[in-house]
């Protein structure tokens, strides 16, 4: 059974919300429960405005803060690809689920945000 942590106002997007659902791969940068500082490569499950929503193996506390930078791929809709980092809080934490060691982590986006050409 999965357990839920954090506020049950923390489910999905609000209906107007764009919701890119594109699994790239992330550098995630933050503090564990244990208070150490780590780095990990995962992949995004989803990013919207105010939420992005990715796996982690360390375990982190609701309202711990993250910093996540990732490359979005050059599209149709965008001529090369650019690198994006992002910073927020994490809202929500589910446990994960049997066999797994990924905790799925709900990040509340503060709004700053970088965008590059190049890799930070």
């Amino acid at each position: 059974m999965n357990k839920i942590r954090g506020p049950a106002s923390a489910g999905p997007p609000a209906r107007r919300e764009r919701v890119f659902e594109f699994p790239v791969t992330a550098v995630v940068k933050g503090r564990d429960q244990r208070d150490r500082d780590f780095v990990e490569e995962t992949r995004l499950a989803s990013v919207s405005a105010r939420e992005a929503r990715l796996r982690l193996r360390p375990s982190v506390r609701v309202g711990s803060k993250l910093a996540v930078s990732f490359s979005v791929p050059a599209r149709a809709w965008l001529e090369r690809s650019i690198c994006l980092a992002l910073t927020g809080t994490v809202s929500r934490v589910e446990s994960a689920p049997v066999g797994s060691p990924d905790h799925l982590i709900i990040l509340r986006l503060d709004g700053r945000y970088r965008i590059s050409s190049k890799e930070f």
